[in-house]
């Protein structure tokens, strides 16, 4: 029986010795999420922009089809929303489909979102934003065109989604274009999450649009618009008359003429990481009712 325990003990020492230089290394491979897809995707001008999807993989879809939320900064924001749907996918929040729009580049935020984020930036621009002015600002129309567009056709033409049942997240400059589309376009999606919006902006240059919403909503001229979730920091700065959480509150004001609107406040968080502490929240919130 000597041979047999030698030959056992030879065998260990083999499969626990080092591997020789010369042995095939595995090759790096990046790291991909369980049920995403991504892809460019050229606009209407001839921006491209960089689509990924997380959508549910198992089970049968709903009747009307799935839910689903855009997220605005997709290259910074879209893998936490991913994750949060992925592991609640036999929750409600998870029975949701996640998109993504970005920038075909590997960093967190890319130049182009203050062109497709914003209005045209003012001429002088105001002192604190003068460092900004050398980049194109301006086409948050022709942005909001190519989201309820071109690429909401696509994302139907994918998947099974329900139509009526499409809500916006945005955050910092991408809150303000969540609220210009609330004032300009109330109806364009079932529900839309402004976080930390950048209401200073332009010399708060958003307040004129704010105003006209507020008074065609109470004299009935617009009807059943966008339910509003807004998030904000208690890190984030909040001394502004204009901030987020005193916006909050005006539209709050509004409820009795129809606008469904919620605050959200997370006392640690400061404006960076807001949507982070938001994800599930916001998951929660354009997934009610369903």
């Amino acid at each position: 029986m000597t041979w047999r325990w030698t030959g056992l003990a030879s065998a260990l020492a083999i499969a626990l010795a080092p591997a020789a230089h010369s042995a095939v290394q595995p090759a790096e491979a990046s790291y991909t999420m369980a049920s995403t897809q991504m892809w460019d995707m050229t606009a209407g001008n001839g921006e491209v922009y960089r689509i990924s999807v997380s959508f549910p993989s198992q089970g049968e879809a709903p009747p009307n089809g799935y839910p689903v939320l855009y997220v605005l900064d997709g290259n910074a924001a879209f893998a936490g929303f991913a994750a949060a749907r992925w592991i609640q996918e036999y929750q409600p929040v998870g029975k949701m489909i996640v998109v993504g729009v970005g920038y075909p580049t590997d960093k967190a935020y890319d130049q182009r979102r203050l062109y497709d984020l914003t209005p045209a930036m003012l001429d002088p621009p105001p002192q604190a934003w003068k460092d900004l002015s050398k980049y194109r600002s301006g086409g948050q129309d022709v942005f909001l065109d190519f989201l309820t567009g071109k690429l909401r056709t696509e994302i139907g033409r994918r998947f099974r989604i329900n139509p009526e049942r499409q809500s916006l997240f945005g955050h910092s400059l991408g809150g303000i274009f969540v609220l210009h589309t609330l004032f300009t376009r109330p109806q364009a999606f079932y529900s839309l999450v402004a976080a930390s919006p950048s209401i200073e902006w332009n010399d708060q240059g958003i307040l004129p649009e704010e105003r006209a919403f507020a008074a065609q909503l109470t004299s009935g001229r617009i009807r059943n618009p966008s339910r509003l979730l807004v998030v904000v920091g208690g890190r984030d700065v909040d001394d502004d008359p204009y901030a987020g959480e005193a916006f909050a509150r005006r539209m709050d004001l509004l409820s009795g003429h129809g606008l469904r609107s919620r605050l959200r406040r997370y006392e640690e968080e400061g404006h960076i990481t807001v949507p982070a502490r938001s994800v599930t929240d916001v998951l929660r919130f354009v997934s009610e009712g369903y």
